[in-house]
């Protein structure tokens, strides 16, 4: 059944060639992600925080004291609140909080540190609702695993409460592309490769940025301190060494990490979760890994 669910999805991702042109990107991954669409039961609230794009959701079980801060995946050029709402949705129904998710600003119109910057001012007025950082929890897929860590990590540094815990699917660490699985899954994975991330990582860190810098690369950062850990990344991506280089370097520094590795799954496989089961099972084990730490 996982075998041939992925299958349709990997059909419904081939059906289209991916476009050249940034608007056109933009527009594919929001048609793409939203084919299925969001329950009848879930609220979906705009919201403007403190000039950042955001969106709340939420679903008649989900407690409001408790949130999840969600940055979407996209490579730092595309996605967005549309394209990832479906997951983002469904991942507050099974973690029983509601969600907060971010359109931050995109390259290469916005490089870095633009998206961070949007990141930081999103936790800040969540902060402001008055939500403890303990009842948040912080998660992200691809660049938005990325961004993730950065949160954390900026905020480490300045002294304030980190979140309760962290959710990472497929996480983008390493911005200097030395995965070894960026060559041995290049023949699986029907949406990362290679040429395309030098793509993006020229979009949103041109020449001027060191990408070895922790916060542009976030498997080269010091996570000693950070909060639990779960890292999830599908067995057929490129960037599974992205995730398991991570786990490895949290368990180093100490940090309480889980990772994740399903069997078969592509890049991005949970936003397809309303035709996939391991898509729902993963947002399964997401919202039971934030019940445990979230207060």
């Amino acid at each position: 059944m996982a075998q041939s669910e992925i299958d349709a999805i990997r059909a419904l991702l081939g059906s289209k060639p991916r476009p050249v042109g940034w608007s056109e990107r933009r527009q594919r991954i929001n048609e793409v992600g939203s084919t299925w669409p969001v329950a009848s039961d879930v609220t979906c609230e705009a919201v403007d925080c403190d000039g950042v794009a955001g969106e709340w959701s939420i679903v008649p079980s989900s407690e409001p004291s408790r949130v999840l801060l969600y940055f979407h995946g996209g490579g730092y050029c595309s996605g967005s609140i549309v394209s990832h709402r479906r997951l983002v949705t469904e991942a507050g129904r099974t973690a029983r909080t509601r969600t907060l998710a971010i359109d931050y600003r995109l390259a290469p119109e916005h490089p870095y540190p633009a998206a961070h910057e949007d990141a930081l001012t999103a936790w800040r007025f969540l902060r402001r609702q008055g939500i403890a950082a303990t009842s948040i929890a912080v998660g992200g897929d691809s660049a938005g695993g990325n961004l993730t860590l950065g949160l954390i990590s900026r905020l480490r540094a300045a002294g304030e409460e980190l979140p309760a815990c962290a959710w990472l699917v497929l996480p983008w660490t390493d911005l200097t592309m030395t995965g070894m699985t960026l060559a041995t899954k290049d023949a699986v994975d029907p949406l990362i490769h290679k040429a395309y991330l030098d793509e993006l990582a020229d979009a949103y860190a041109p020449p001027s940025v060191d990408r070895r810098d922790p916060l542009v690369s976030p498997l080269f950062a010091d996570l000693k301190g950070f909060p639990p850990v779960l890292i999830q990344v599908g067995s057929a991506e490129t960037l599974l060494a992205d995730a398991s280089r991570l786990a490895e370097a949290a368990g180093t520094a100490n940090v309480d990490v889980t990772l994740q590795v399903w069997p078969h799954m592509i890049h991005a496989w949970p936003v397809w979760n309303a035709r996939l089961e391991d898509g729902r099972r993963a947002l399964a084990e997401a919202g039971q890994f934030i019940r445990v730490h979230i207060q």
